[in-house]
């Protein structure tokens, strides 16, 4: 595992600065998209718990007590789309539900519907960054 993770780290330093800096704002659209299905996907259509998904950029903190797993750093070359924060603690208890209320899953559901779409997006800024730093 130890070689496989050196490798990887090898690769990503042999990207250039300048297409590391041009894929940004393609992860920041795809993880938008993202982020605005689990909006609309979830059970109010105004709340604190809908205004807290939040998209984090590369290189940025999540919030506190946001889920999936709380306050992070998000790694170059990724952004994060995250719900709650220190005000909304309870985005797993409707998503995943209690034994007094049922679920009203709209996180993962929002992530999948939209995964392949981000990735697209994705790949394209990342195609485009490539070819203006080659220039």
């Amino acid at each position: 595992m130890g070689e496989g993770l050196a490798s990887f780290q090898n690769r990503m330093r042999a990207i250039p600065e300048a297409v590391r800096e041009g894929v940004k704002p393609s992860l920041i659209r795809g993880a938008d998209m993202v982020a605005d299905a689990m909006r609309s996907l979830a059970a109010v259509d105004e709340g604190d718990m809908r205004a807290s998904i939040q998209v984090t950029g590369p290189l940025e903190n999540t919030p506190p007590y946001s889920q999936p797993g709380g306050s992070g750093f998000v790694p170059e070359n990724m952004a994060a789309v995250t719900v709650g924060n220190s005000n909304v603690r309870y985005p797993h208890l409707v998503e995943y539900g209690t034994t007094h209320s049922p679920a009203k899953p709209f996180f993962w559901p929002g992530f999948r519907l939209t995964r392949k779409k981000a990735l697209t997006a994705i790949k394209a800024g990342m195609s485009r960054a490539i070819r203006k730093a080659g220039k």
